[in-house]
C-alpha cells in the first residue's frame, strides 16, 4: 500500500501542478481556479501567472513529497476560500444559470480539489510531525475529516449530471466503445454511489480502489484521447481534464489507503 500511497500524491500533485502550467500557457485563471475574474480587481494576467507558480510548487512539492503536510493544508484552504470567495458568489450572484447543475462543475472541482488537499493531509502521520498539538496541527485535524466530504459532494453530483445530461454525456464516450447510453448510465450509478459510500463511510477501502481505478482508465481511455484530438479547444480545457482525472484517481486511491482515524472516521 505504501508504493500506491506515494503514487497516489503524486498524481494528485502532477494534476495540481499542470493546471497552474496551463495558466502560464493562456495567461488566464483556468475556470477550475476562478470562473469569473472579479471586474474590480485589476492585473488579471499578473495574478493569474502568481497562481500558476504557486500551483506549479506546490504540486512539486506534492508529487516529490517535500513539506507536503504543511504544503496540502495551505492548498486545501486556500481552495477553500476560492470555492466560497469567488466561485460561489459569482454562481449566485453574478451568473444567470446560478440553479442549473451544469453551471455548478468548475466550483465543484474546485471543492474536490480542495477535499483532495486535506485527504493528502491525512495520508502523513500528522501527529508524529506536530506532537505539541501546535495551532498548526489543530488546524490539519479540523480539515481532515471535510476532505472526503468535499470529495464525495462533487462524485454524488457529477453522477446525478449522468442522468439529467445524458444526450450530452452519451457523446463524450469513446466511439469505439458499444452502447454509450448504458455506460453513461453506469458511470452515473458508479460516482453517486461512491459518493454516497464516501460520505457515510461505508467500505472506504474497497470503493476507493474501485473509484480510484474507474477514474484512471477514464484518465487513459477518454481524457488522454480527447486532448490530443483537441487540446486548444475552449483554451485547452480537455488538457485540463487530463490533469483533473489524474488528480481525483489519486484522491480516491488515497481515500482507500488511508487508515479511518486519520479521514476523521471513528474505528468500529
Amino acid at each position: 500500500m505504501e508504493n500506491l500511497v506515494k503514487t497516489s500524491r503524486a498524481f494528485y500533485g502532477i494534476g495540481i501542478a499542470g493546471i497552474g502550467v496551463q495558466q502560464f500557457i493562456y495567461a488566464d485563471f483556468r475556470p477550475v481556479i476562478l470562473e469569473q475574474w472579479p471586474s474590480w480587481m485589476p492585473w488579471l494576467t499578473a495574478w493569474a501567472y502568481l497562481a500558476g507558480a504557486a500551483l506549479i510548487i506546490v504540486g512539486a512539492m506534492i508529487a516529490l513529497s517535500k513539506n507536503a503536510p504543511k504544503t496540502a493544508l495551505i492548498l486545501g484552504i486556500a481552495f477553500l476560500v476560492f470555492f466560497l470567495a469567488f466561485q460561489v458568489t459569482h454562481q449566485l450572484f453574478g451568473s444567470p444559470y446560478s440553479f442549473n447543475w451544469a453551471s455548478w462543475t468548475n466550483p465543484l472541482k474546485e471543492l474536490a480539489f480542495s477535499g483532495g488537499a486535506f485527504v493528502i493531509l491525512a495520508s502523513y502521520s500528522w501527529g508524529k510531525i506536530n506532537q505539541d498539538k501546535s495551532f498548526r496541527s489543530r488546524l490539519g485535524d479540523t480539515f481532515i475529516p471535510y476532505g472526503r466530504i468535499f470529495f464525495a459532494i462533487m462524485m454524488m453530483v457529477f453522477g446525478y449530471d449522468h442522468f439529467q445530461y445524458t444526450p450530452f454525456v452519451a457523446t463524450l464516450v469513446p466511439a469505439w466503445l458499444p452502447w454509450h447510453v448504458f455506460w453513461t448510465y453506469f458511470a452515473g450509478t458508479a460516482l453517486m454511489g461512491s459518493g454516497i459510500c464516501i460520505a457515510l463511510k461505508f467500505e472506504l477501502k474497497l470503493v476507493g480502489l474501485l473509484l480510484g481505478s474507474m477514474l484512471f482508465i477514464w484518465f487513459v481511455i477518454l481524457h488522454i484521447p480527447r486532448a490530443i484530438a483537441d487540446p486548444y479547444i475552449d483554451k485547452g480545457n480537455e488538457v485540463t481534464s487530463v490533469f483533473e482525472a489524474l488528480a481525483y484517481s489519486g484522491v480516491a486511491f488515497l481515500i482507500a489507503c488511508t487508515p479511518k482515524r486519520k479521514l476523521g472516521v471513528a474505528e468500529r
